[in-house]
């Protein structure tokens, strides 16, 4: 089933929060970037698993740990699949984004990175694409560089390739923007940056539910991503990573799972991919990604790529209507994030009265605060898209706009 206008309330009955009421008003949620509602069946696998299938996995030869381990590498290959990736052993499971960049920063830092090495980042980054950077930098002195952004929210590729020296080790960025909406060029700047000697990181939380991805065709060295933000469970995430590069990449953390043989002498490590997977795995969050997976695959990539993109012209050109409004990131190449703001209104006010006029939006500064001081505002609106949202809630949305407007 394609998502289009013809079928959407279909599709939208396979999320029932969408049904629901806030303040006696239908509810219109538009903070997908944040992270997105769950279809009913990926909830019913969570449900399934605790109930019928619950053991730790790796570790039991009875019938139940059996079972649950054979799902819950099932699920690695799947996510091997749909990022197109070599091997499952190059599929880590992680917590989300922010603990596979945290898990590079460290993991990186000890093997590939000493003082004065460089890393370069965007302006645009989200923080766990920040801090993790400079806490490596605090520790092992490494220089952090930064890739400026235009008034339209472009990356200067330009000044982006000045930015290298032969200290230059690693580049990581995202390859969409959760402010801004742009989508980076990162099949280009992996291969400047491979030409430079140098590795790459893409951070896709914000497009791995939203468009196709091939990580080999991409070429990047590695790629994260969140399953809670790809209609699948909290406290699960993937750190792609090319296999010759993992293997040698010490761990990131230690205990159970990630050893092969442990003493008070000697402790020697598991193998790919376990070696990243210290202690009990979430196995029913695995489950229930490659189940998420199963649901955007049935869809079918391209098409809720297209159906987003028609959402979001729609809404640009419904919001360009309004008095006042100021759209931050207007890039040719854009996914489907909106932020703005509307001369004379707070922000956090804004998101306030909409809320109580049942539209669920961000407002702040989406942690990216670095993008906020790059376009002189101390926090934004924002909306944002997905398989599920229709012309009808932006029109809603547009409509609440106006309203809030008049207040002020």
């Amino acid at each position: 089933m394609n998502p289009n206008s013809q079928n959407i309330e279909q599709l939208r009955a396979d999320f029932p929060i969408l049904g629901r009421q806030i303040y006696n008003r239908p509810l219109v949620y538009l903070d997908n970037a944040a992270t997105t509602q769950k279809p009913k069946c990926v909830v019913d696998a969570i449900a399934d698993e605790y109930y019928n299938l619950n053991a730790n996995v790796h570790r039991g030869v009875h019938y139940l740990s059996q079972q649950a381990t054979e799902l819950h590498e099932a699920a690695r290959i799947r996510v091997k699949e749909f990022i197109g990736a070599h091997s499952e052993r190059e599929i880590v499971f992680t917590r989300g984004t922010t603990e596979s960049l945290n898990l590079l920063a460290f993991s990186l830092g000890e093997w590939l990175l000493g003082e004065g090495d460089e890393v370069i980042i965007s302006t645009m980054e989200h923080h766990s694409n920040i801090v993790p950077w400079q806490m490596l930098r605090d520790r092992k002195g490494i220089v952090l560089k930064v890739i400026p952004v235009d008034d339209r929210g472009d990356l200067l590729l330009d000044e982006y390739e000045k930015l290298f020296t032969e200290r230059t080790k690693l580049v990581s960025v995202a390859h969409v923007s959760n402010v801004l909406g742009t989508i980076n060029p990162v099949d280009e700047m992996a291969e400047i940056a491979h030409d430079k000697g140098c590795l790459i990181i893409v951070d896709g939380a914000q497009s791995v539910p939203h468009m196709p991805i091939n990580v080999e065709q991409m070429d990047c060295d590695f790629l994260v991503f969140s399953g809670h933000k790809m209609y699948g469970p909290t406290g699960i995430g993937v750190l792609y990573g090319k296999e010759s590069l993992l293997s040698q990449m010490p761990p990131y953390q230690g205990g159970g799972e990630m050893i092969k043989t442990v003493s008070f002498e000697k402790t020697t490590y598991e193998e790919l991919p376990y070696k990243f997977e210290a202690g009990t795995p979430d196995y029913v969050g695995s489950h229930a990604l490659a189940i998420a997976i199963d649901y955007l695959e049935a869809l079918g990539m391209d098409n809720i790529a297209r159906y987003e993109d028609e959402l979001l012209r729609y809404a640009m050109e419904q919001m360009q209507t309004i008095e006042g409004m100021k759209i931050y990131g207007e890039s040719d190449k854009k996914d489907a994030v909106i932020s703005f703001n509307i001369e004379g209104i707070h922000h956090l006010d804004l998101g306030t009265l909409l809320d109580r006029l049942g539209v669920a939006i961000r407002t702040g500064h989406h942690c990216a605060q670095p993008v906020m001081q790059r376009f002189g505002v101390e926090g934004m609106a924002r909306v944002s898209f997905a398989l599920y949202n229709t012309k009808e809630e932006i029109d809603a949305f547009i409509a609440a706009l106006r309203r809030v407007q008049k207040m002020f």
